[in-house]
């Protein structure tokens, strides 16, 4: 008896210094990544280098890669933290997550809708064309950002509470798209921070459902469609805004739903 408690108490320093480098790493990590994502996302974003009216200058289906430029460093931080995590321990959040087809599914809706419905746009091209484009692209650049928000933050702060998960995701959120330097008004910081704080916890509890990065972008794509992408948002009507995000998540809902059952189904053939 004796001997067993001087094992326990040998082996309690060694615990110790396994969790405290846990921690220096995830501080690490996140540091990495956050770095990343607020420096090479906002050279695009503020277009640091004056390349934006040469980009504006080029075929429009090139507005497919360019688009999505304002969240390369959101990409590029969390594919570096997510391969850092993944030596660490077991991630289990993938692109496709549990089902490919439905995450496929879900991500060709919106583009075929914007091509069918079309958006209008001041630089002359074909509405249903421009809207393909502008649909491609701006799933892209949901897409990135998912990678980091929820692909990389939501399982490296799993061990947090929902609360602190959500709350610190979303102030992260927040703080990278560097509003308040454009824009310092109060209210509309508010605003955009209970919009960013809504977003981080239903697209956690989706990529939680699902573990998959392209449905919480689709859920993403939906909201900016509306709200954010001023490619998009100015370019459809009211009716079009009402018709396109309405048939968008009665389906993914109902994809959603669907995807549970097979899921759950599929559970119960591999435990009989």
């Amino acid at each position: 008896m004796i001997k067993q408690q001087s094992s326990v108490r040998r082996e309690i320093p060694g615990d110790q210094q396994k969790l405290k480098t846990m921690k220096t790493n995830q501080l690490f990590r996140l540091i990495v990544f956050y770095l990343a994502a607020i420096i090479l996302s906002n050279i695009f974003r503020f277009d640091l280098f004056h390349i934006q009216p040469y980009l504006e200058s080029l075929p429009v289906w090139l507005m497919i890669f360019y688009g999505p430029l304002q969240a390369i460093g959101v990409l590029t931080g969390a594919l570096v933290a997510l391969h850092w995590l993944s030596k660490e321990r077991e991630t289990d959040i993938t692109l496709f997550g549990t089902s490919k087809k439905w995450s496929i599914a879900m991500g060709i809706l919106p583009i075929l809708l914007l091509l069918v419905v079309g958006v209008n746009n001041n630089r002359g091209i074909e509405s249903h064309y421009f809207g393909l484009v502008a649909g491609i692209s701006t799933l892209i650049y949901c897409f990135f950002e998912e990678i980091g928000w929820r692909g990389y933050l939501e399982q490296e702060l799993r061990d947090r509470s929902e609360f602190v998960r959500v709350l610190l995701i979303a102030l992260l959120w927040y703080l990278w798209h560097l509003k308040f330097l454009n824009n310092p008004d109060p209210l509309q910081n508010i605003q955009l921070l209970g919009w960013l704080l809504l977003g981080s916890w239903g697209l956690g509890k989706i990529v939680h459902l699902t573990k998959s990065i392209l449905a919480a972008a689709c859920f993403h794509m939906g909201i900016n469609i509306v709200m954010f992408n001023g490619f998009i948002r100015e370019g459809l009507s009211s009716a079009g805004k009402a018709i396109i995000l309405g048939t968008l998540f009665s389906i993914w809902i109902l994809i959603l739903v669907i995807w549970q059952k097979e899921k759950t189904a599929a559970g119960s053939k591999g435990n009989s």
